[in-house]
């Protein structure tokens, strides 16, 4: 579980770094850019290897119906994610789709997993993307909201969202758990 929390302590740091010390980061320019970017990475592998080395102690135990609540809110939650890069009419209905598709994200799996690393990571995810709301909302106050974009875009948001998911969903399988049962 060490390596979940050195995971989120580094995905943390690494985001917050621009509105925590923003003249730190400007000092690096683009090479800002790449730095967040190589520690995105390993504090994603540090969270997948220390998820999946974890010992399962169990908390609670999660009703099996909520496996249905949960896939609905993690197609909500690739939706929300991938209206963050769209250019459709969708994309100016709200200022951070992507972070509340993260938030969104995190119920869903603290819904299905009961145990103690379940709860740190999604747990943790799901403080880092509240956080990051108050954070962007104290030091950009006002958000110029993007012009809508055609409504093409937004159908094509939905194809992707349901391949995504499906994606998704397959990588779960072939890793021994499976998202519908």
């Amino acid at each position: 579980m060490l390596l979940i929390i050195i995971g989120l302590i580094l995905w943390t740091g690494a985001h917050y770094w621009k509105r925590l010390a923003p003249a730190h980061r400007a000092g690096f320019g683009d090479k800002g850019k790449l730095v967040v970017t190589i520690a995105s990475f390993a504090a994603i592998a540090l969270m997948v290897i220390g998820y999946r080395s974890a010992e399962f102690i169990p908390v609670w135990n999660p009703p099996s119906f909520f496996q249905h609540i949960n896939n609905l809110m993690m197609l909500g939650a690739f939706f929300l994610i991938g209206m963050s890069a769209t250019t459709g009419r969708l994309r100016g209905k709200m200022r951070h789709p992507m972070l509340l598709g993260v938030k969104v994200w995190a119920v869903a799996h603290l819904l299905v997993n009961g145990d103690v690393a379940s709860i740190i990571l999604f747990g943790g995810m799901l403080v880092w993307a509240v956080g990051s709301v108050i954070l962007i909302n104290r030091s950009v106050p006002v958000w110029d909201r993007p012009a809508p974009g055609a409504a093409s875009k937004d159908i094509l948001l939905i194809v992707i969202t349901l391949v995504t998911f499906a994606i998704a969903a397959g990588i779960h399988i072939a890793l021994g758990v499976n998202p519908f049962g």
